[in-house]
């Protein structure tokens, strides 16, 4: 009974309990421990308390290892306890994604923890199925319909974190199978200079967000951290002097002083309509959660040119591919060049783990584009603290702000390759140049950076 209340305790706190040893009970807690936590625990068990301090990573790592999965009997519920322990699991390794998948010998679950799926656990078919029923409850979906596809959302708190769920489900050749988004609380600080900008695009950047119109769109694909970007921004600029009115779907990160209003598409709140009455509410900064055809991105660059300065993302590859994209849509040359400011496009790479990581003996031959010498490098190995050599990520970027000359080009119908040039002559740094200064700096590997920008190839 005292071993339950410690480690409720020690959950409470984020702490661990390791064991009772010699009349003293052993925890780890990350980094140093609060004087609730030391109080608490003296009062539950009458005993000396000895603390250790670890790391973050050390002691993700050892709640992973000491709750590996449960076996899931057939009992009535199995199903919830599955559902349960993935959620669990999911917070605890600091997962975006849970994928339950159902397949001919029965399902498993994976996790995507800094962008790569973990196996976590397998299980029955007949678990398989109820677990996916259960997540359609808690998702108000409608359990007996596996023939289409169904999206639904809900709310729930693990260890005290509240967590907003998207889920997703898709009819497949063993099933069904579910997906969940794990929408957390932002524990990262939303602040411009702490996304790892280097000092001369995070100046770029600050000096494009001080204009009081113009456009700024952040590009990458899914996953590929747009959102902090834009909220760095959004509180960065959050003043008690000007409106600022945002369109999302969904609002992932509720900000006060803010107006956030989130789509709903079944009942005709669709973005241009959302769009049109934010013009109407006297704002001064909008943004826009996504551009995802003509229409919006018409509106949104017509709020650009009158006096709006409008924030917003794009789902293209690289900053001159998104001049391309929005020529694709439909917007006239004209209104890109006079709205837009500055596009960002962006990614996000595993970081080596700093307790293990080892440099690599040789040194790297790469195309004469990215880097004219043999660049050093290291190589993930993998420890106790770490997922096979990597924990946590880090952010690259490509700024590309729209200055007279690339006004002008744009304006003359300039192609794509032009444009590129055009940029490399002006020193701007692509994201191929930004990762390789990771793997300079050792927060990176070049497998990794392959992995998440493809493979470059000599230019003839």
């Amino acid at each position: 009974m005292q071993s339950e209340q410690l480690n409720q305790i020690c959950q409470q706190h984020h702490a661990v309990l390791l064991g009772t040893e010699g009349g003293a009970i052993r925890v780890a807690v990350a980094g140093a421990p609060s004087t609730e936590l030391v109080q608490a625990l003296a009062f539950a068990s009458n005993q000396r308390a000895d603390i250790e301090s670890w790391s973050r990573q050390r002691l993700e790592k050892y709640v992973q290892d000491k709750h590996e999965t449960p076996a899931f009997d057939e009992g009535k519920n199995a199903a919830v306890e599955l559902v349960s322990h993935a959620l669990e699991r999911a917070v605890t390794r600091r997962a975006s994604d849970i994928h339950l998948e159902p397949n001919e010998s029965g399902g498993h679950i994976r996790l995507r923890v800094d962008g790569v799926l973990q196996p976590l656990t397998r299980f029955s078919s007949e678990i398989c199925t109820a677990a996916v029923a259960r997540l359609k409850i808690l998702g108000n979906l409608d359990i007996a319909e596996r023939r289409l596809p169904q999206d639904g959302q809900f709310d729930t708190e693990i260890h005290g974190e509240k967590l907003s769920l998207r889920l997703s489900t898709l009819p497949c050749r063993a099933g069904e199978k579910a997906v969940l988004r794990l929408l957390r609380q932002q524990t990262r600080p939303l602040d411009p200079e702490a996304l790892g900008m280097e000092p001369a695009a995070l100046k770029t950047f600050l000096a494009t967000l001080a204009k009081p119109q113009g456009l700024i769109l952040v590009t990458g694909p899914t996953g590929s951290g747009k959102t902090l970007t834009l909220y760095s921004a959004l509180n960065t600029l959050n003043r008690p002097g000007v409106n600022i009115a945002c369109v999302e779907d969904p609002i992932e990160i509720p900000l006060v002083g803010l107006t956030q209003t989130q789509i709903h598409p079944k009942a005709g709140l669709s973005f241009q309509v959302v769009l049109r009455a934010l013009l109407r509410q006297d704002p001064d900064i909008i943004m826009v959660g996504e551009i995802r055809d003509k229409e919006t991105a018409e509106i949104a660059l017509n709020a650009a040119q009158t006096g709006h300065l409008v924030l917003s993302t794009l789902h293209t590859q690289s900053t001159v591919e998104t001049l391309t994209r929005l020529e694709q849509m439909g917007i006239a040359r004209w209104q890109i060049a006079c709205a837009l400011k500055l596009i960002i496009a962006q990614r996000l790479v595993r970081r080596l783990c700093s307790h293990c990581r080892q440099p690599a003996p040789d040194r790297l031959t790469l195309p004469q584009t990215l880097s004219p010498q043999p660049v050093s490098h290291w190589h993930a190995v993998g420890c106790e603290r770490c997922y096979g050599g990597y924990y946590d990520r880090l952010a690259l970027f490509e700024l590309m702000p729209i200055n007279a000359t690339l006004r002008q080009a744009i304006l003359a119908g300039e192609t794509a390759h032009t444009l590129e040039q055009l940029c490399r002559q002006q020193g701007i740094q692509t994201l191929l140049e930004s990762g390789i200064n990771a793997v300079r700096q050792g927060l990176t590997t070049v497998h990794e950076l392959w992995r998440v920008l493809g493979v470059p190839h000599e230019e003839n």
